[in-house]
């Protein structure tokens, strides 16, 4: 009886693990942006994300980086990628400033799965 309880309360734990994977995985790629900015177009630290994507960068409502201001492109989806994975190389390319800088830290998210993820939560906003 003890062996039988025990297999049904590991089936158990290991059902609910399973469940519960793909909702933590998908919090984690989009979690690191919950940290300085807001889903909405509220800013927190950074400015708010609602309608960033095709949005020309450096026009948020109180955005302040000379570098984000000067470069004259969009938040599209490979600008996107690019600073997702590393903000600290991709304000030098997209701005076409090599010494270009951002306050940002890397994020580090540089899996494309990962990367959809993010992208998939920026145009549900």
């Amino acid at each position: 009886m003890k062996k039988l309880l025990m297999v049904a309360a590991s089936a158990a734990f290991v059902m609910g693990t399973m469940s519960l994977a793909p909702m933590t995985a998908q919090a984690a790629a989009w979690g690191k942006c919950k940290a300085c900015h807001n889903f909405t177009e509220k800013k927190k630290v950074g400015p708010g994300l609602k309608g960033v994507l095709g949005r020309e960068a450096g026009t948020a409502k109180g955005a302040k980086s000379k570098a984000l201001k000067a470069g004259g492109w969009t938040w599209d989806e490979d600008n996107m990628r690019a600073w997702m994975c590393k903000s600290k190389d991709a304000i030098k390319v997209l701005s076409g400033d090599p010494k270009a800088k951002t306050k940002m830290p890397n994020q580090k998210i540089c899996d494309a799965a990962k990367q959809d993820e993010v992208i998939a939560k920026l145009k549900s906003l």
